[in-house]
């Protein structure tokens, strides 16, 4: 009977995985970092690249390719410490500290980036390249791009006759604290943790609530990002300090949710972190924007140190925003995406600042209006696709249509318009009420290689308004349409316009060229007659 109870004993031994304590261990080129949660991790001393990431004993980290900050450090000076449950790893370099923490009982690879300068290549990431084999599936199939054809550059390709790339998995910050990657039985989330007044995992990225970037890439490896700040649709200077904090969690399938308590970053003794107690809240209320936007309204707040933003309740339309950093801020009312009001408030350390914002948009009443003006595309032709399809995909609705009436609507309408594809027109009727000298107002939320609209009635072409501010990248065929919202305006003169039908056709002037969707082209937010 003794003999049959240790027998009992020893196979519930093996068949019961046992844990190792919460342990750093240190070799002459290796720290592991045992988080007692089923997460093992393995941090290179050289370089700072991890290279081993074994969850319930399965390798989640590809072995051709490692994680780490940007395309790497190269050489760093590492070093280690335990502060109470937490394990930190110090990876330095002359100006850029990245910050590796394992937490006790928490299956996450927790960070944190410093940094005092932009790194040489324009791009701040962390890239995470995980085991395809076991990580199988992308956050979305859009970013699927493996064993496919190169369509644009070296990051759109073809791939079973859809046009895929790893811009087509980028979401809104404001919409973007938590994605990730599955398979059977494993799943990887990156985390920016941010609700309420904790939301501040964004705060020296660049951009402001609508910029977004890459998520994700299914190639050989499964790549998971976080991108503090790139190229890629720039339309602010970078920040420096630090970024996040942001960690990678390991579970078996579950969205981790983004309500997540990083204040113990505090007890860390880390480079650029601004405390609870030394930051400060602003709170108001929104006035001036049509109640069907009341979902739709948000409050940011940069400055060349920081950024935040805040959605307003939808009924009682009051705002709080995240603790912020002392200073002072240019506070933005948006519309969807549009900007309607801009103004200055000041934000000092353990206080709350009341500042009500209200719309100064004008709004004219229209003749007619194709589109709403919101900053967005939305409601256009081919808008619904952009973001996940470059804009030669077979899926997508012809670019060239004829001539536009008022009656078909904005579905109707192409939601950008490329010099090397062509011009749109649009027919319309006038009673003899509406001729004589008018407004023509037409909306742009981004454009690519100077273009920007002319517009043409019968005898009359429009001035060609100055060239837009330049944003170096491709923008649209990126699968994103934030750029700098430009309301172009031009006075028709009387006598132009006349009783019944006439045309009106919009051109993209630029003094640059290119071919089919990389020529110059804007998007469409709204066009308006008035």
């Amino acid at each position: 009977m003794r003999f049959l109870r240790h027998a009992a004993a020893v196979l519930a031994c093996i068949a019961t995985p046992i844990r190792a304590a919460f342990s750093l261990t240190e070799s002459s080129s290796t720290y592991v970092v045992d988080t007692n949660a089923g997460l093992v991790f393995t941090v290179q001393r050289a370089s700072c690249d991890i290279t081993s990431i074994l969850y319930n004993g399965v390798q989640m980290q590809d072995q051709s390719k490692y994680s780490h900050i940007g395309s790497g450090l190269g050489s760093v000076t590492a070093s280690w410490t335990k502060i109470g449950n937490y394990y930190k790893i110090t990876c330095a370099t002359s100006t850029l500290t990245q910050y590796i923490v394992g937490k006790y009982n928490h299956a996450a690879i927790h960070l944190a980036t410093y940094t005092t300068a932009e790194p040489s290549i324009g791009e701040l990431r962390f890239i995470a390249r995980l085991n395809k084999s076991v990580l199988t599936t992308t956050s979305i199939v859009a970013a699927e791009v493996n064993g496919g054809s190169v369509v644009e550059g070296s990051d759109v390709f073809l791939v079973s006759g859809q046009t895929r790339s790893k811009f087509y998995s980028s979401r809104p910050f404001i919409d973007d604290h938590v994605h990730g990657v599955s398979g059977s039985g494993y799943a990887a989330w990156m985390v920016v943790p941010g609700l309420g007044s904790r939301d501040y995992g964004f705060e020296l990225c660049s951009g402001g609530p609508f910029f977004r970037d890459i998520d994700n890439q299914g190639s050989a490896q499964q790549e998971l990002y976080f991108y503090m700040n790139s190229g890629h649709m720039q339309t602010e200077a970078y920040r420096q300090g630090l970024h996040g904090p942001y960690f990678i969690e390991f579970n078996t399938g579950s969205t981790p949710s983004a309500d997540y308590d990083a204040s113990f970053w505090e007890s860390l003794s880390v480079s650029g972190l601004t405390t609870f107690a030394n930051r400060g809240y602003v709170t108001g209320t929104v006035s001036g924007i049509p109640s069907a936007y009341n979902s739709y309204i948000t409050v940011g707040f940069s400055n060349s140190a920081a950024q935040y933003w805040v959605r307003a309740d939808s009924s009682t339309l009051k705002f709080t925003s995240p603790k912020m950093k002392p200073g002072t801020y240019t506070m933005t009312l948006y519309k969807m995406e549009l900007e309607v009001k801009t103004q200055s408030v000041t934000v000092s350390a353990g206080s709350t600042t009341t500042s009500n914002i209200a719309s100064a948009e004008s709004t004219p009443t229209t003749i007619w209006q194709i589109g709403e003006f919101d900053g967005t595309p939305r409601g256009f032709l081919n808008a619904d696709l952009i973001e996940t399809m470059h804009p030669s995909d077979s899926r997508m609705h012809d670019w060239v249509r004829p001539t536009f009436t008022l009656s078909q609507g904005a579905a109707y309408f192409p939601m950008a318009l490329f010099k090397d594809v062509g011009t749109i027109s649009i027919s319309f009727s006038l009673t003899s009420a509406q001729i004589g000298a008018r407004t023509l107002r037409i909306a742009v939320t981004s454009s690519f290689a100077g273009g920007r609209p002319v517009p043409t009635i019968g005898s009359w072409t429009g001035a060609t308004p100055a060239a837009p501010t330049a944003i170096d990248s491709r923008g649209v065929t990126r699968g994103t349409w934030r750029g700098y919202n430009i309301s172009y305006t031009w006075s028709i003169p009387s006598g132009i316009l006349v009783t019944g039908y006439q045309t009106l056709t919009i051109a993209v002037a630029s003094g640059s060229s290119g071919t089919t969707f990389l020529s110059p082209n804007f998007v469409f937010d709204a066009l308006s007659l008035y």
